[in-house]
């Protein structure tokens, strides 16, 4: 079964999408081109956080913060039970140990009272150090962020929003990616906001984290390219999907307009 008509959606932006393509082809720059730094901007306006650091893909969105928060060997990480298996794959290639919360069985998100359980019972074992929680909006419903910040911020935790399947949505007029310290989200084609091939990127308000989030992506760089101060990854945006994303971007409200309209079928 379709679930998403992207050919549809193709349609309606065939010339634009064309348009912006063509232009990253003539002028060569296919990694690293302007049309990134234009939709980090372009999406950071839209969600409303200071910083938009593009990534490789939505994985890499939710690794990259626990690299630059220091997560690993010794530490628990907090992860919904129902989730996509990249949630708590990240925790394990950060060295760290996910710890499994329930979910509520209405929202399907994180339940809070089993998360303030959780980690009661790591605190209590003591064998790890409680670190971080990766809430996820799971199918679009942002998880209960009031709840889960207060949490984090009696104990002392990081807490990054998994928005993979959420971007466009809003709680109170504050939009899903901007909850968390630090916010993720992927642009797997069939994604609310999606490319043609692979994407992700990171949304934060902290000038520090966003230094280290762009650090951690490109091989751990510096002030400069050559400049390597950490060990980081090969993680970034290539021109071309920027600059198709930058076109999605336009359309996005009106595409979860479309989405809403099959729900409620």
């Amino acid at each position: 079964m379709q679930f998403i008509d992207l050919g549809a959606q193709r349609e309606r932006i065939r010339d634009r999408l064309k348009a912006a393509i063509d232009r990253v082809v003539d002028e060569g720059r296919y990694i690293l081109g302007p049309q990134v730094t234009e939709f980090e901007n372009k999406l950071a306006a839209y969600v409303g956080t200071k910083h938009v650091v593009a990534c490789a893909n939505g994985t890499d969105a939710l690794l990259l913060p626990l690299f630059a928060a220091g997560i690993g060997p010794g530490d628990a990480v907090f992860v919904p039970s129902f989730t996509f298996a990249a949630t708590a794959e990240v925790v394990a290639l950060a060295k760290a140990e996910p710890v499994f919360v329930d979910v509520d069985p209405d929202t399907y998100n994180i339940d809070i009272a089993s998360l303030e359980a959780a980690i009661a019972m790591i605190r209590k074992e003591g064998r790890l150090k409680p670190k971080a929680i990766i809430p996820v909006d799971l199918f679009g419903l942002a998880a209960d962020y009031e709840a889960i910040m207060a949490i984090a911020k009696r104990e002392d935790l990081m807490v990054i929003e998994d928005a993979a399947q959420s971007i466009g949505g809003s709680v109170d007029g504050k939009f899903c990616g901007s909850f968390g310290h630090v916010g993720s989200t992927s642009f797997y084609p069939a994604k609310p906001l999606g490319c043609y091939g692979d994407g992700g990127a990171m949304f934060t308000n902290d000038d520090a984290m966003a230094d280290k989030l762009r650090s951690f992506a490109f091989h751990g760089k510096g002030e400069t390219q050559y400049d390597n101060i950490r060990v980081g990854i090969n993680s970034r945006l290539d021109t071309l999907q920027a600059a198709i994303l930058i076109e999605k971007l336009v359309i996005l409200e009106d595409e979860m307009v479309a989405r809403q309209v099959v729900a409620q079928r």
